[in-house]
């Protein structure tokens, strides 16, 4: 089984950045495309990025393209999530997420194998 630990969230003022970093442990994950989710209080857990195996490949949400990127070092077994231009809107639980990646690029959907626990962002306006 493998560990995802995230760290980064905090208390950040509109237009400010953060950066936020997924840490696994248990094994290396260079089989698998990553993601970030977010959750706000009383919303459904939403996709924000994602990234294929090796790093070539990314997604993004529509609410955070050109804002926000996502990276990743299979050496370190580490992906990040850069935020830019955070807004009031960007507040919620932001999750990392990993699975079995099912072709060379970047595969959207599917059920992802494990979760981190969730890092807070919270934007002041």
């Amino acid at each position: 089984q493998v560990q995802l630990v995230e760290s980064g969230g905090g208390l950040v003022q509109a237009g400010g950045s953060l950066r936020l970093s997924c840490v696994a442990s248990g094994r290396t994950f260079n089989d698998h495309d990553m993601d970030w989710f977010r959750q706000a209080p009383g919303k459904d857990r939403e996709f924000v990025a994602g990234i294929n195996w090796n790093g070539g490949d990314t997604a993004y949400a529509d609410s955070v393209k050109g804002r926000f990127t996502i990276s990743r070092n299979n050496a370190e077994n580490t992906v990040w999530l850069q935020m830019t231009g955070l807004k009031a809107e960007d507040t919620a639980v932001y999750y990392c997420a990993s699975k079995r990646a099912t072709k060379y690029s970047y595969s959207w959907g599917g059920v992802p194998n494990y979760w981190g626990q969730g890092t807070q962002v919270t934007v002041s306006s």
